[in-house]
């Protein structure tokens, strides 16, 4: 085992806790900044002359470039550590948001808020999470649900102060103030120092031997980069499906939900604190997720869990365009809150529980890049629903269709790959429990070889199955 791979000295305490501090903060603003930035939109649509299917890129192009940025920012975390990626992450953020603020077009703010931005909200994500699975290892499900309640909390402030900045000073204005808020962002990167680990002295034998060295470090980190193999395995295959429709429904009803209470006829403040009551309810849940995740009956069905908290949020949405007033608004405002709580407090979780922590920092790259693909089409797609038909149940139709059938998707593959493993398992005890003469020896230890490659490709490093 390398140094880079040796678990630190202490796991699962200690400076731990501030470290999902920092990453409660910087995954905070990465996942409420794409949500609260909404508020603004109906303002910018009516002052740069845009449809809602333009002013949906905005949001689609941030959380594309967001996740595009995967594979980029695991590389970068690996070679420089997390510290200082997620400081220039923050960098990024408050730069993209004061540029914006000067914007006379709307491609000039897909450039701005989505390019820069994004590729600054990927630093401050992919870095937090990996700092994580490096600090943690029995209390991770509950580390994880603390910091990925950072997106609701910070949700539950975000869209009453733009609300807020927006009737004080337009929405030129209002980015510019909340460019500086971002850089807090730089502040959750000084609290994640590297964790401690065993120094290995290496004798250094000539500089020929350092620069193959270094070229071989590269090379090995290519290879991270663009790592096929995990699609040989069938949980990853079935969880990525599964993401990928889920991500194409899942952030449309946050970018039109204060529109959608508006054309119900709510007053716009009330319509923003739908944003701030889902912030409310999804902060407790993540947590509260994470703990019942880390339960002994829970833990090893963790992708059943998931899977079922994937067809929650699809329901809430295909029940939404029945609703008619405010407060029937705020009851699917709860539930939605409670469901995508649920899934975003697991959904790295069960990749950890998938792969691995070793693999996970290059699994998480590679996921996230293919995600980038519905989460660029989504709300576009919804905002051109709702051009097309005028209102917004066509939208909600479809999101919670899509999600819907994604997560019973994945909630019958789970069942059926577990059944699967459970049969694997029984078959190469029975083959060891047999005896062997001499005449079929060989034969059996083929059969048993093949059994437990088969078995190995849904056991993570270390020895657990799946």
């Amino acid at each position: 085992m390398s140094a880079e791979e040796k678990p630190p000295s202490v796991l699962d305490g200690g400076w731990g806790w501030m470290v999902v501090l920092g990453a409660h903060i910087s995954i905070g603003f990465a996942y409420s900044t794409p949500k609260a930035l909404s508020i603004f939109f109906k303002e910018i649509q009516n002052d740069l002359q845009c449809s809602y299917s333009d002013i949906a890129w905005i949001s689609s192009i941030m959380l594309a470039v967001m996740y595009a940025g995967g594979p980029i920012s695991s590389a970068l975390v690996n070679r420089f550590g997390s510290r200082p990626i997620v400081i220039l992450g923050g960098l990024m953020c408050g730069v993209s948001m004061v540029a914006a603020s000067f914007g006379s077009s709307i491609i000039y703010l897909y450039l701005c808020i989505g390019v820069i931005g994004g590729s600054g909200l990927a630093l401050n994500l992919n870095a937090s999470l990996t700092i994580i699975s490096k600090y943690f290892l029995v209390r991770r499900p509950l580390a994880n649900g603390l910091a990925m309640a950072g997106s609701p909390v910070f949700l539950c402030f975000l869209a009453p102060l733009n609300q807020f900045l927006l009737d004080e000073f337009d929405w030129r204005g209002s980015l510019l103030i909340l460019g500086a808020v971002m850089l807090n962002c730089c502040v959750a990167g000084a609290l994640m120092r590297p964790p401690s680990q065993p120094v290995v002295l290496k004798k250094v034998e000539d500089q020929s031997n350092e620069v193959s060295s270094i070229k071989d470090s590269c090379g090995q980190n290519v290879k991270k980069l663009l790592d096929l193999t995990f699609f040989k395995d069938r949980g990853f295959v079935f969880y990525l499906i599964g993401n990928l429709m889920f991500f194409f429904g899942a952030y449309a009803p946050i970018v039109f939900l204060s529109a959608y209470a508006v054309s119900l006829g709510v007053e716009e403040y009330s319509a923003a604190y739908l944003l701030s009551i889902m912030g409310v309810v999804d902060m407790f849940v993540r947590p509260g997720t994470g703990l019942i995740a880390n339960t002994t009956w829970i833990r090893p069905r963790v992708q059943c869990f998931f899977s079922f908290a994937m067809v929650f949020n699809g329901m809430c949405h295909l029940l939404c365009p029945l609703i008619t007033s405010y407060p029937l608004l705020v009851v699917y405002t709860v539930f939605f809150g409670v469901s995508f709580g649920m899934v975003f407090a697991l959904i790295f979780e069960c990749l950890m529980d998938l792969m691995g922590n070793q693999r996970f920092p290059s699994a998480v790259g590679l996921v996230t890049i293919i995600e980038c693909v519905p989460m660029l089409l989504g709300p576009p797609t919804a905002g051109l629903l709702v051009d097309i038909s005028g209102n917004y149940k066509s939208m909600f139709f479809m999101c919670g269709g899509v999600i819907t059938l994604g997560g019973m998707f994945l909630f019958t593959m789970n069942v059926c790959r577990y059944h699967t493993l459970k049969k694997e398992q029984s078959s190469a005890d029975t083959e060891q429990a047999k005896p062997t003469g001499s005449a079929n020896q060989g034969q059996a230890n083929i059969s048993e070889v093949e059994i437990q490659t088969a078995v190995s490709v849904e056991t993570d490093p270390n020895g657990r199955n799946c």
